[in-house]
């Protein structure tokens, strides 16, 4: 093992009802009388990807609202998160802070792959660790950069090519299904720790699984 590759909303903290909040706030803001409840958003997360989310709840709801108006809506909704995300609400995943010590520690290199964006990805470190991305992250793959998001392989695949690595070089920490099926299909071995709206997921495919993730789930893979 020379490296980890680390999902991050649902996987780094749970940040998933922070986007919700950013989401409703956002189309408030707009006029639009959508509102995704928790149990909504749950549904709709099994859509990766933010602008993906709402052409679905678009196309559902038979709203009249353009793909123009969803990018739109999107670039207030990921200020309004960093926001959010700034005013200290979350903190990292039980976990996650000795598996990043654990891999500084031995060596072991650090990437994102992830469907949200790199502002995100930036916002929740600054938060978090109180440092900008790249002082974590040697490498940061985003849904933005790739043509299709998870569970398609292109961001862990984007990840692996920018670390110059082989998938048996690397391990991903996964919380959802869909990041899962992704990491797998680039070839990668996984481990797992459901978050508050995966809990539900089917996380079998992962290599190992516990509710919470720890560096001992790294041993034997």
């Amino acid at each position: 093992m020379r490296a980890l590759i680390f999902d991050v909303d649902g996987t780094l903290a749970e940040t998933e009802e922070l986007h919700r909040r950013a989401f409703n706030d956002s189309f408030k803001d707009a006029g639009l009388d959508w509102h995704w409840t928790a149990e909504i958003y749950a549904q709709l997360l099994k859509t990766t990807g933010g602008k993906e989310r709402m052409r679905v709840w678009r196309d559902q709801t038979g709203s009249d609202v353009s793909n123009t108006k969803i990018a739109d809506l999107h670039t207030v909704k990921t200020a309004r998160y960093g926001a959010l995300i700034a005013g200290g609400e979350i903190s990292l995943r039980p976990g996650i802070p000795e598996l990043i010590a654990y891999a500084k520690s031995n060596n072991l290199r650090l990437a994102i792959a992830t469907t949200t964006s790199h502002p995100n990805v930036d916002a929740l470190c600054r938060s978090c660790f109180k440092r900008p991305v790249e002082d974590i992250f040697e490498v940061v793959a985003a849904g933005d950069e790739v043509r299709e998001k998870k569970p398609a392989p292109d961001v862990y695949l984007l990840a692996l090519e920018r670390l110059g690595l082989e998938p048996d070089d690397t391990i991903a920490v996964e919380d959802s299904q869909n990041g899962v099926l992704s990491a797998k299909a680039a070839g990668l071995k996984v481990v797992a720790a459901p978050s508050t709206f995966t809990h539900s997921d089917p996380l079998d495919a992962a290599d190992k699984v516990a509710p919470v993730l720890s560096v001992d789930l790294l041993m034997d893979l």
